[in-house]
């Protein structure tokens, strides 16, 4: 799996693979449980919305872990995490390399740019890999999430228009 190795810095962050990072699955699960808030939550799969414990949040990861690569978002200047990215690769067989990207950041740094900054420094990463296209799915009235898509160059795809969730993607030149 390329994204398993997929590790970045950018002016204001520092991402990569959470266990490369050097974080204990216990401090994972904590970061887990305070990233994830209902308000985080409220538009992602049903099953992942909700109060996070660190017990459930162990479960989320180890659950998570066996489709997907998990990175950790990092502040750069406090070492605090702030995010999380999820990373779904398509069939490495197939010509054109898929990653479909979902990511997540603690409330306290909504606003800030830190999305934009993020999405940019992963698009510069796979620029440097195989991957040649990144899709996220936007639920339609996340309009700040929309806004860091388009900025970042995604389009959305034609055939999402009439769904709740709106599917963006990028060609990878």
């Amino acid at each position: 799996m390329i994204c398993k190795s997929s590790s970045f810095v950018t002016g204001r962050l520092i991402v990569g693979e959470w266990r490369s990072l050097s974080v204990s699955g216990k401090d994972m699960a904590i970061a887990v449980s305070a990233i994830l808030t209902p308000r985080v939550n409220q538009a992602l799969p049903e099953d992942w919305r909700g109060e996070y414990s660190e017990v459930r949040a162990a479960k989320w990861l180890d659950d998570l872990d066996q489709e997907a690569t998990i990175l950790l978002v990092l502040d750069c200047t406090t070492k605090n995490a702030i995010g999380l990215v999820v990373l779904f690769e398509s069939d490495e067989e197939q010509p054109g390399h898929n990653v479909r990207i979902g990511y997540m950041l603690a409330e306290n740094v909504w606003g800030k740019g830190y999305a934009t900054e993020l999405l940019h420094g992963f698009i510069g990463w796979c620029r440097t890999t195989e991957i040649s296209s990144i899709t996220g799915g936007v639920e339609r009235d996340n309009i700040a999430s929309q806004r860091v898509m388009e900025k970042n160059g995604f389009v959305v795809l034609p055939n999402t228009q009439g769904h709740a969730e709106l599917l963006y993607e990028l060609e990878i030149l």
